[in-house]
């Protein structure tokens, strides 16, 4: 039955995808809004963002240090603020980080934000949380937009993260990562492993299109 709303779907979500994102759009969850512009990753008709927000909705994030790597829209940032979180911000979209600045100045939340590829331009090593919803789908992108998509045709998107991982977390560092069952998690958790990183799962949310699930990635093996 997925399969069958799937191929039905598929064929006319981007181009409607691409249409609604023309202009600005605003996105809320819970007590927190954010202005989405053109070019910038939207929650609106994805399933991924709602999943990992629901799922932080149940962490106490007073006074955590958290970053979210590759913001986007920037909702996890900002309703992270909003839960008394210490919250960093970073994107390769200057367009991204922009919006989410006004946003949280006009909501009262205090948010850093950085200009990083991946770890690139990030010093800190000591967030309590790092929150990652990537790209995966394994494609080459040609634009600012495509790579909110695209993870690269080799995933190089994920042997970067995963090279750069271990240099910017500590023991004391939850960095959780969710992915949909539409990705080659396979893959993923190879590369990974490959850089000494393991995958425990967290939370799954099934919903009428996807199953997605949040894992936790640690620098020991999940205890059997």
């Amino acid at each position: 039955m997925k399969k069958l709303i799937n191929k039905i779907i598929h064929p006319l979500y981007k181009p409607y995808h691409f249409w609604y994102h023309k202009k600005p759009r605003k996105y809320s969850y819970k007590n927190v809004y954010t202005i989405v512009q053109p070019t910038v990753f939207s929650p609106k008709n994805t399933v991924s963002t709602k999943v990992f927000l629901d799922y932080i909705s149940t962490l106490n994030l007073r006074d955590k240090s958290i970053l979210e790597l590759g913001c986007g829209s920037g909702i996890i940032s900002l309703f992270s603020a909003s839960k008394g979180g210490k919250v960093t911000a970073s994107d390769i979209n200057n367009v991204a980080l922009n919006s989410l600045e006004k946003s949280s100045k006009k909501q009262g939340f205090e948010i850093r934000f950085i200009y990083s590829d991946l770890f690139e331009n990030i010093n800190n090593s000591n967030f309590d949380y790092i929150f990652i919803n990537p790209p995966y789908y394994p494609k080459k992108p040609n634009s600012i937009e495509e790579q909110a998509w695209f993870c690269g045709k080799n995933f190089e998107y994920f042997k970067r993260l995963f090279q750069e991982l271990p240099s910017k977390t500590t023991t004391n560092t939850n960095c959780l990562i969710i992915l949909s069952e539409d990705c080659d998690v396979k893959t993923i958790k190879t590369i990974a492993k490959n850089n000494n990183l393991f995958f425990t799962k967290i939370y799954k949310k099934q919903t009428l299109l996807e199953q997605n699930f949040i894992y936790k990635i640690t620098k020991n093996p999940p205890s059997k």
